[in-house]
């Protein structure tokens, strides 16, 4: 399988990529749109011309995106109440040309449940978009594509499918985090395995390290492994940090480029196709220069085929 690469190195901006990109009539769901990586995807869409809808759970805070920006809606969705998901999905009409999966939760300090027993990692992270996109399956165009923000973190641990929600194992805050990004780049693979044929493509991406908003629930010390804080505790900037300008490049290139036309199942970072590699903890102890690639596990078609069956049982489908 030939991998995809574009022209558009690491530093490149969300714009950047959709330079001469017309994206009008397009229709364009971000979840989490209205802060951080999600703001400036959106940003990106509706400056090509899209319609954009950002799909949040506080859509108050939406407005001054939805002021500012031409092209922007707002609708009210939170990915961890089912009910909410399927609320969003029977009130939505028309088709939908893209969804960005960009919401999500990290490093909660605390074991929490969804309604349905769901780790809320996993819960929002994964089982949420599972929902929203099923639940939108017959609104999706032909050619519709779907992006699934995943994360670095899935190279250290796969989805433990026999305590998937941590009810005998103890709680790990980032092993938490990284299964439900592992379980993300899977919904990935499992559209493309279940709807590729009607055309619509699936991919998942890794934005990069980003200081946002979602990594309030990181303590001093994982922020000074990832070279985000002093010895003191002061916030520090890496240079190897990207701008949300420039984290937000590769799902909106997903979303929208036509270099990736037909792409589908695999998983991007830099702007590029990443490399397949073994995961495990002696490689994300290397520190984020060794953070590269996709694991295994989390491309794993057997293993996406299982989290199909597993998350459609959960929702009903």
């Amino acid at each position: 399988m030939t991998k995809t690469t574009t022209p558009f190195g690491a530093r490149a901006t969300a714009a950047e990529v959709l330079a001469g990109v017309d994206l009008s009539g397009r229709r364009i769901i971000v979840t989490g749109g209205s802060a951080g990586l999600g703001l400036e995807t959106v940003r990106a869409l509706a400056g090509a011309g899209a319609q954009v809808t950002i799909a949040t759970r506080n859509p108050v805070a939406a407005k001054p995106v939805v002021d500012e920006i031409a092209n922007v809606s707002v609708a009210e969705l939170e990915l961890s109440d089912l009910d909410s998901v399927r609320a969003f999905c029977a009130e939505w009409s028309g088709e939908v040309d893209a969804v960005v999966a960009n919401a999500g939760v990290m490093a909660l300090p605390e074991r929490q449940l969804n309604a349905q027993g769901w780790e809320l990692h996993l819960a929002t992270n994964f089982l949420g978009h599972f929902a929203l996109v099923t639940g939108l399956r017959e609104a999706l165009a032909e050619r519709a594509r779907v992006v699934v923000v995943s994360s670095g973190a899935q190279l250290l641990t796969g989805l433990d499918f026999d305590d998937p929600h941590f009810a005998r194992r103890p709680y790990d805050p980032l092993v938490a985090y990284a299964q439900s990004k592992a379980a993300s780049v899977l919904l990935a693979v499992g559209i493309s395995r279940h709807w590729g044929d009607a055309g619509i493509t699936a991919n998942a991406c890794a934005p990069g390290v980003i200081r946002t908003n979602l990594m309030r629930y990181l303590d001093t010390a994982a922020l000074q492994s990832l070279g985000a804080a002093d010895a003191d505790g002061n916030a520090l900037t890496p240079a190897y940090f990207k701008t949300p300008e420039q984290g937000a490049a590769t799902a909106t290139l997903l979303a929208a480029s036509p270099l990736v036309d037909g792409v589908t199942g695999r998983y991007f970072e830099d702007n590029q196709e990443a490399d397949v590699v073994d995961g495990g903890p002696d490689l994300v102890a290397g520190g984020v220069d060794s953070m590269t690639g996709v694991a295994k596990w989390s491309v794993d078609p057997a293993a996406a085929d299982r989290l199909w069956d597993y998350a459609s049982a959960s929702i009903g489908a």
